[in-house]
């Protein structure tokens, strides 16, 4: 697992690739669309992964850089619908 600063270098570099732009407009946003529908499924494993593994919520929440608030709003119904198991902090 990477930690903090290596995943802020991370970011930095991707952050510094120049990106090629599809030539058409609707390519790229479909492109973008993509990436968030991945997006999306990388983090409802992660976080179920991370839950299921005994983490609580803010501990899931700092990693993703958002609210403990934010996560079990987002995510809470999702995974006891999955069986998993949930801390109270």
């Amino acid at each position: 697992m990477l930690t903090k600063p290596q995943l802020s270098t991370t970011v930095a570099y991707m952050s510094d690739l120049e990106i090629a732009s599809p030539p058409e407009a609707a390519d790229g946003l479909a492109a973008v669309a993509a990436l968030r529908r991945l997006a999306d499924q990388m983090e409802n494993a992660g976080v179920e992964r991370a839950m299921r593994a005994g983490w609580s919520w803010p501990q899931v929440a700092e990693a993703l850089g958002v609210t403990r608030q934010a996560v079990h709003k987002k995510h809470a119904s999702r995974l006891i619908a999955a069986g998993v198991t949930l801390r109270r902090r």
